[in-house]
């Protein structure tokens, strides 16, 4: 499912996306970059081919793809137990729907988490959810998405770091400076979620650093941080408070269902670095499918994960192989499936109305 980019300060009341010739020229501009960066920018960070790249994604059985599909399809399922604690009542089916919806969004629009937002709220109005459930279950599984995505490159560290006397001093003193850094942020966030005070002292600090902007600009914002803060925290909290083993268990086995598809697809083309260096090379991907430019990060993802590989020593074509398939896998796949999704929808909302 899509996450919304930014804070809503209104979530109540969700505005349509309005499709301006600036936000057409932006999409264009990031599929045209995603198209750049995949069609000549992977072979040529990766020092390959584009015939040596389709030589090795041929060595792989069309058995091993369907099995990839279908590990897929679990990393997905998987994921609606975060998307069902963070909403009670809402089962695993429509949880599955609205991923998969909000998802193909994504995956065809620069910045389309703000559009798979929207149909977000009204397929969940449809099921007869309301505007405040549903924006609090887009808070909450957000919160959920950035502390997973900070957790990642935290573990990746200590994949690398430990054990490994081969790393270089400069880049292992790099590691464990991350290492800190990103649990530093893990814990500020939690300890911003679990203590009021701590959600007090943090929106009193932005609202007196943020004020003498607001004079300069003579703009008046309609909720100060240290409300929005408390606003935001109180529901998450209530959330959170019944429903964060859930959600946990949930994003734990997305994320690692895919690593386990990574890992498998990385073997199929003849990579065998060690698990350690995979899972950062895995990491690194799954935390730039956040950046904005392209649809869900293509082009940006592939290219930097394809960088960190090959810099770790896997052969350049079976590498660029590897994540070409794994893109193919997980991210153009869910375009066909989110067609479904939406069929689906339309299904249950025609059966609900006929009913009534």
């Amino acid at each position: 499912m899509s996450q919304p980019g930014g804070i809503v300060l209104d979530p109540q009341q969700p505005q349509p996306t309005a499709w301006t010739w600036r936000r057409i020229l932006q999409a264009v501009l990031g599929i045209g970059l995603a198209v750049v960066l995949i069609v000549w920018g992977l072979p040529h960070f990766a020092k390959t081919s584009w015939a040596d790249i389709w030589s090795s994604i041929q060595v792989v059985p069309w058995w091993h793809v369907l099995a990839f599909q279908g590990l897929m399809l679990a990393g997905l399922y998987s994921y609606t137990f975060t998307l069902t604690g963070a909403m009670p009542g809402l089962s695993h089916w429509r949880a599955l729907i609205l991923n998969l919806c909000g998802s193909s969004v994504s995956n065809l629009l620069p910045g389309g988490g703000a559009v798979g937002l929207a149909a977000t709220y009204a397929m969940c109005r449809s099921w007869g959810f309301t505007n405040r459930a549903t924006s609090t279950m887009a808070i909450v599984t957000g919160v959920w998405n950035v502390l997973s995505r900070i957790a990642l490159p935290v573990v990746a560290i200590v994949a690398l770091w430990w054990g490994n006397d081969e790393l270089p001093a400069p880049l292992r003193d790099a590691a464990v400076g991350g290492m800190i850094t990103g649990a530093i942020i893990i814990g500020f966030l939690v300890a911003v979620i679990a203590s009021e005070r701590q959600a007090q002292r943090v929106g009193r600090f932005f609202d007196r650093l943020l004020r003498p902007l607001f004079r300069r600009s003579k703009r008046t914002a309609t909720m100060s941080v240290d409300q929005l803060v408390r606003e935001l925290r109180a529901r998450i909290t209530d959330t959170v408070r019944t429903g964060w083993l859930q959600m946990t268990f949930g994003m734990v086995g997305f994320f690692g269902l895919y690593y386990a598809l990574f890992v498998l697809i990385m073997r199929d083309v003849g990579v065998a670095l060690p698990l350690g260096m995979l899972f950062a090379a895995y990491a690194i991907g799954r935390l730039l499918t956040a950046v904005g430019i392209t649809p869900g990060g293509l082009g940006v993802t592939e290219s930097a994960t394809v960088i960190a590989l090959v810099g770790w020593g896997a052969p350049p074509a079976q590498a660029t192989a590897g994540v070409v398939l794994f893109s193919v896998v997980t991210h153009l796949m869910e375009v066909p499936l989110g067609g479904l999704g939406w069929l689906a929808w339309s299904a249950t909302a025609q059966c609900q109305t006929t009913s009534v």
